[in-house]
């Protein structure tokens, strides 16, 4: 069996209802497991793919994890399927996402921002949020753009997340 696994996508930023979806099968109808974790807090569950005879299906699960005590702004979803013969999670895929309710409280969408030359982190902060000093919801919302939150480049593409 194999899965392809298309949302989200790495680093990409979700909220509280987490849209999993992707190409599944292989088998008749089987079922997968998808587990979305910090370490800490998971919402596990399952669904069934495949087209009944024994070729891939399209698949998509809405999972709120609005009830998880998540600690961290980092989660992994993980979709996989089990063993009968001794319980190994097979095929397993890992996509790593950005939780945006621990960046912004109440988050519910982001916006695109393009720098442009001059701009700064504490100014972009300052304008969308109107406090310079949260400039560190931009850089936590973008790990694939800012790794050094001193150094940004005009036409990077960065995501503002909003309540």
């Amino acid at each position: 069996m194999s899965i392809d696994v298309q949302q989200p996508r790495p680093l990409g930023l979700v909220g509280s209802h987490v849209q999993i979806a992707g190409t599944a099968g292989g088998a008749f109808e089987a079922q997968f497991n998808y587990r979305i974790h910090e370490g800490h807090d998971e919402v596990v569950g399952g669904f069934v793919a495949g087209d009944g005879v024994g070729g891939h299906g399209q698949f998509q699960v809405s999972v709120d994890v609005s009830g998880a005590s998540f600690a961290l702004d980092r989660l992994f979803v993980e979709v996989f399927w089990v063993s009968p013969e001794n319980n190994a999670e097979l095929d397993k895929i890992i996509v790593p996402v950005v939780y945006g309710p621990r960046i912004v409280p109440g988050y519910r969408f982001y916006q695109e921002y393009t720098i442009k030359s001059g701009d700064t982190l504490f100014g972009i902060a300052a304008d969308f949020y109107g406090n310079g000093n949260l400039y560190t919801r931009l850089v936590r919302a973008n790990p694939h753009v800012i790794t050094n939150p001193n150094v940004i480049h005009p036409g990077d593409v960065i995501r503002i997340p909003q309540s």
